[in-house]
């Protein structure tokens, strides 16, 4: 399960290219009202992208360091990513996942954090934890992976060399789009695709984690093993999301080792339910239905019940 096939990740690459360019064909020769179905194609085809390079932040598409560096960059361009920073941030969301006050991805806020902030910063919250949770990824990309200075010693160079590879990469192909096929080229070409990429990249991420009774835990409670065994979700996406996705769905067997490429995940995960099923989280299936329950009740930390949804903290506590 953890031994790297060269032709396997390579394979891959060359499929996911082929997934974008078709993406890109039709977003050029389809009429209007189909442009939406090939929005939708490209940008999950370029989630395929940041799977790939997500295993290269791993180190597992390729046993040379150097290899992982520049797939990952490569594969992150497009999406306008910095490579390091993501790479950083995402291990330690690995090292404490579930942990309150270290899992750097969708911890909740406690309630007296909720009450300290101002109208505008709750409402953002409410927003992103809410019914606007497909653009919460746009947020931390803008907030969290462009200062180097949060960084140090040769991890802040490698921040640096990222995030101005990626800024140098936009600040050529974005004008160039506008000057070739006009503003409505660069929306319908970029802008759109990179949207659908961050909806799948917040819903992803929050699936992964998240639900009515998946706790979080504090510092003195929390099992780093047991967390990563029964905090973590495997959701069922429809066949072709999966496709271009890369199995990123199947997400438990990554919790518990990530040196386990993306095409050994279903064998790892069928290991998993065999011997150590009881201990799993039920899988779940993607729909608007799961969806709701988790953007409408997950909002703020509770220690005795997982979650408080705002609305009823509101009630509970007379907040405005």
């Amino acid at each position: 399960m953890f031994v790297q096939d060269r032709r396997q990740a390579w394979t891959t690459v060359a499929v996911n290219v082929l997934m974008v360019i078709l993406g890109y064909v039709g977003i050029a020769l389809a009429p209007g009202f189909l442009l939406p179905i090939f929005w939708v194609w490209t940008g999950t085809a370029l989630t395929g992208f940041f799977v790939i390079g997500h295993d290269c932040g791993h180190r597992s598409f390729s046993n040379q360091k150097w290899v992982n560096d520049w797939v990952g960059h490569l594969c992150f361009l497009p999406i306008i990513y910095p490579f390091h920073s993501w790479r950083i941030g995402h291990n330690q969301h690995h090292k404490y996942t579930n942990k309150m006050g270290d899992d750097n991805a969708w911890e909740p806020w406690r309630k007296e954090e909720y009450d300290n902030f101002g109208p505008v910063m709750r409402s953002i919250y409410h927003l992103v934890r809410g019914r606007m949770w497909w653009m919460a990824s746009i947020l931390h990309w803008a907030n969290l992976h462009f200062d180097w200075r949060k960084f140090q010693g040769k991890q802040r160079e490698q921040v640096r060399f990222s995030a101005l590879l990626v800024v140098a990469f936009a600040a050529i192909a974005f004008p160039t789009l506008i000057a070739t096929l006009g503003v409505w080229g660069f929306v319908k070409f970029w802008l759109l695709p990179w949207l659908v990429y961050h909806f799948w990249m917040s819903t992803f991420t929050i699936v992964h984690h998240t639900a009515p009774d998946i706790q979080f835990k504090e510092p003195e409670a929390w099992h780093e093993a047991e967390s990563q065994l029964t905090g973590t979700v495997h959701c069922n996406y429809p066949r072709w999301v999966e496709f271009l996705c890369h199995d990123i769905n199947v997400h438990i067997p990554h919790h518990i080792s990530s040196a386990i490429p993306w095409y050994n995940l279903r064998k790892a995960y069928a290991s998993l339910q065999e011997n150590w099923g009881e201990y799993l989280y039920p899988e779940s299936n993607f729909s608007w239905g799961m969806m709701s329950e988790i953007v409408d009740r997950c909002h703020l930390y509770d220690e005795n019940r997982c979650y408080q949804s705002i609305s009823e903290y509101k009630k509970s506590s007379g907040a405005r």
